[in-house]
């Protein structure tokens, strides 16, 4: 139990991880469609991170990287109207304790919005409908599953006995994960829009979940990125667990992992021109 739980942990938080070789990151160009998805983590409401700033600091960055639409995941209710440049925005307060929030903010008009709740758990998915340029786009935030498995949790697996209720609600949540795959998946096959996706999967590209969401979407890493695909900030653990697919009808221009420290997690922007369809 211990040895299988151990390849459990190793896989999770290890292979979860990997290097793209190439020229380095390539950037957008100025008529592309860039967007960012952000796992803010509340903008530090709860005072995880030192820095009393981090609302502050991560506007900042949005206003010098100037996405046309964000996906943010965790995001702060109150806030919103602070980001003026985006007039366009999905937020829906929920009347649920525990909910974690998406926020969908557009420079580009939303004309329909949605939230697909996933029963049983904190978490959901979103999305919005976005008239862009002659076209209506379909933009897709959500936030899977978490697997519960903080720093402190991970490195007690070894000397506590406490292995096989761990392993137990891991594999709980590898089930719920799944669950909100297909749940995303079938939301998604049910309408025509070109679709990209954005979020926090909570789990790796080797996860079943991954692999059901993504169907044959582009991963913007892997056809734009460079270097280290990590996107969370896990105690020297590099690892991908924050993700923007798009349909093959766009043009994956550009993918950027940045190195800024706000959040737990790392932001991610890449950027599409949208061919005929």
């Amino acid at each position: 139990m211990l040895l299988s739980l151990l390849i459990l942990v190793i896989g999770y938080f290890s292979l979860g991880a990997f290097i793209k070789v190439g020229l380095g990151e390539s950037e957008a160009a100025a008529d592309d469609l860039k967007v960012m998805s952000y796992n803010v983590r509340v903008f530090n409401k709860f005072g995880e991170m030192a820095s009393p700033n981090v609302f502050d600091d991560i506007k900042a960055f949005v206003d010098e990287e100037k996405p046309d639409v964000i996906c943010f995941q965790e995001v702060d209710y109150v806030r919103q109207k602070e980001y003026e440049d985006y007039p366009y925005r999905y937020l829906e307060y929920i009347h649920k304790q525990d909910k974690v929030l998406l926020g969908i903010f557009s420079k580009y008009p939303i004309i329909n919005t949605e939230l697909l709740d996933f029963p049983g758990s904190p978490n959901e998915a979103a999305c919005a409908d976005i008239l862009y340029k002659n076209d209506t786009i379909r933009i897709y935030n959500m936030h899977l599953q978490s697997l519960g498995i903080t720093h402190t949790r991970a490195n007690s697996i070894l000397d506590q006995q406490k292995s096989k209720r761990i392993l137990k609600k891991m594999t709980e949540a590898f089930g719920k994960q799944q669950q909100q795959a297909k749940l995303v998946k079938e939301h998604m096959q049910a309408n025509s829009y070109p679709q990209i996706l954005c979020g926090d999967f909570n789990n790796s590209q080797f996860s079943n979940a991954y692999k059901t969401i993504r169907g044959e979407k582009n991963d913007s890493f892997i056809e734009q990125g460079f270097g280290y695909g990590r996107t969370l900030n896990y105690h020297r653990f590099p690892v991908r667990i924050d993700f923007i697919l798009s349909d093959p009808v766009f043009e994956v221009k550009s993918h950027k992992t940045y190195d800024v420290e706000y959040s737990d997690h790392y932001p991610v922007m890449a950027s599409f021109k949208l061919g005929a369809h």
